[in-house]
């Protein structure tokens, strides 16, 4: 089994352009039936996607149809659009021309989601998505692998990350996961026997503990019905798109305010580290002025903590030198050898005169 070929690489993305107008088809009709969909499979003529192709082809071609269209069946999509992409798989497995057909790859790291996705369409009474999953079951349409891309040694490929469709995501509902009919069961038994261990401890004592009158009488409808409020709404904001609109205008305007706000703060501490802080007494003989605003220094530093270099003993020696320089140019160009000779500040010595005494 050799590596895929260029031409296999460059029809992923057409591959999967398909994929999705034929699953965004199916979406609009908001049915998970198997004719729904098998009405759109034939007016599209999706079979038709394994003409043409080469002898040689055929089985790169079929296991690339088929990793498209497994991702489709997996999380984080919604369930209309996973019932879809199971379609997809059934369809295609059986309408590839690949002698002996290619499996559909499985990780095993997915399967728990696959037998939960089993589980929900049995409890929502979805026989015609059983049937199509227990058929591929049943045919071993299923190749159980440890990853869901096939891995070759000793070859570099350039994965490119695959982009969701927003359209196909399913919309969060987590309250709705958490709050279900068995949790608010058993949420208002227990309410119920804290209410009454209140009232008896209250009746026990003279005076009735304030804490009685605290207790909520409706919590579990009240949390049933904002659960239902919040499933309202967000089907409310999902047919229309006033909601979204002026969220995304709110939170346009909250990042402008973010973005301008850390300009001003950068630009303030730009100012204060900016400017060399100013030496003590004893070491302002070694102060360096550093200018950040010439264009020497290139471009600007962020702020941070400023060192203040002290010059070298080569420089100091070099500085010196240059002073020295300069006073020997203003000095006479002429020199007589005989004031090279002499000093300057020994005056002439004339002789001593010695004293007579007279006899």
């Amino acid at each position: 089994m050799g590596p895929p070929s260029r031409e296999m690489n460059d029809c992923r993305k057409a591959v999967k352009e398909d994929c999705e107008q034929l699953l965004s088809r199916y979406k609009k009709t908001d049915s998970v039936r198997f004719q729904v969909f098998c009405n759109i499979w034939k007016e599209s003529k999706f079979e038709q996607i394994f003409y043409g192709t080469l002898q040689h082809e055929k089985r790169r071609f079929s296991r690339l149809l088929l990793e498209t269209a497994y991702n489709y069946f997996l999380p984080p999509f919604s369930f209309q659009i996973r019932v879809g992409g199971l379609y997809l798989l059934y369809s295609l497995f059986h309408c590839q021309n690949a002698s002996p057909p290619e499996q559909i790859r499985v990780a095993l790291k997915d399967w728990e989601d696959v037998k939960k996705f089993e589980k929900d369409a049995l409890n929502a009474k979805h026989s015609d998505v059983v049937f199509i999953f227990r058929q591929l079951t049943f045919h071993k349409a299923f190749h159980f692998t440890a990853m869901p891309t096939l891995l070759k040694f000793d070859k570099k490929r350039k994965f490119e990350g695959s982009v969701l469709s927003e359209e196909f995501m399913e919309r969060a509902s987590r309250p709705q996961e958490l709050i279900n009919i068995e949790l608010l069961e058993e949420l208002s038994n227990v309410h119920d026997i804290y209410e009454k261990m209140k009232v008896s401890v209250a009746s026990a004592s003279e005076q009735p503990p304030s804490s009685v009158d605290l207790i909520r009488k409706d919590l579990v409808p009240q949390l049933r019905g904002t659960v239902m409020d919040f499933y309202k709404w967000q089907q409310r904001r999902k047919e229309g798109g006033g909601d979204e609109d002026e969220d995304s205008g709110e939170g346009t305007s909250s990042q402008q305010d973010c973005s301008r706000r850390a300009n001003l703060v950068a630009s303030i501490k730009s100012k204060a580290y900016g400017t060399a802080a100013e030496a003590s007494k004893s070491r302002r003989h070694r102060q360096v002025q550093v200018d950040f605003t010439s264009s020497v220094f290139g471009p600007a530093k962020p702020p941070g903590r400023i060192r203040i270099v002290k010059p070298s003993l080569k420089a100091r020696t070099n500085e010196s030198l240059d002073i020295t320089s300069d006073l020997s140019e203003d000095a006479p160009t002429s020199t007589h050898t005989s004031v090279l000779t002499t000093l300057d500040s020994a005056p002439e010595e004339k002789p001593k005169q010695q004293r007579r005494f007279k006899l």
